[in-house]
């Protein structure tokens, strides 16, 4: 896979002047309401913004490779359907982020700055970033921000909301379902030395507005990627 997915990326010529909105999409109207917040947040001047939205596909893993190989953009803000970003300056933040650092190659906005030894990233000694979510059946702050450093470093961010500025493909080969393809992303960026980070929010930059999750299968994706990253 690994000659594979070089040989892909070494296809792809970016524009650094782009940033790609990539969602898989199963319901119109929430993915609509998500891109009409994108919509209304401040694009930097001669930065072109464009939307990937990927249907029908077999794996959030599957859609977002397929969204790489639709767009040249740079920066990718892999997006939940069900993701709205309030924050109106964020992608001059991100931006700023990337732009300072090449060795960060990804960022989220909440998720482990610790390993646990379960893999999920909620149960981590030490986490980090912020989001409204509404998991539990209504809208709550999760704050687990400390620190007001312009960003720490994380063991995995959440897939709720990651965006890079480089291509790496997503195991669509592993992880074919709904669960864990957002973690073993991140492992697969610090695994090529790529930095994956948390930024600091003065006010938290999404809402994820998911309701009850569906667990199903999350378990068994669980166990895969243990297996694979030897947790």
């Amino acid at each position: 896979m690994d000659q594979l997915v070089s040989s892909k990326e070494k296809q792809i010529k970016h524009n650094d002047k782009k940033v790609a909105f990539i969602s898989c999409v199963n319901d119109e109207e929430l993915y609509a309401k998500s891109l009409r917040f994108v919509n209304r947040m401040s694009i930097p001047k001669g930065l072109e913004i464009e939307f990937i939205g990927v249907r029908n596909a077999n794996s959030i893993a599957e859609g977002y490779n397929l969204g790489i190989q639709r767009t040249d953009a740079k920066f990718k803000v892999y997006l939940h359907q069900d993701v709205f970003i309030i924050h109106k300056g964020f992608i001059s933040d991100i931006l700023s982020i990337f732009k300072e650092n090449e060795s960060i190659g990804m960022l989220g906005v909440i998720g482990a700055r610790s390993r646990p030894s379960t893999g999920i990233w909620w149960q981590a000694y030490y986490t980090a970033g912020k989001v409204w979510d509404t998991h539990e059946g209504k809208r709550k702050l999760i704050n687990f921000q400390a620190s007001q450093q312009p960003y720490e470093i994380a063991w995995a961010v959440d897939g709720l909301l990651m965006a890079t500025q480089y291509d790496v493909f997503w195991r669509e080969d592993l992880f074919d379902g709904w669960h864990f393809y957002d973690i073993s992303q991140c492992r697969e960026f610090l695994k090529k030395g790529y930095k994956v980070v948390i930024p600091y929010q003065k006010r938290s930059w999404c809402f994820h507005d998911c309701g009850i999750i569906d667990m199903k299968d999350y378990h068994r994706y669980r166990e895969i990627f243990l297996n694979e990253y030897n947790i």
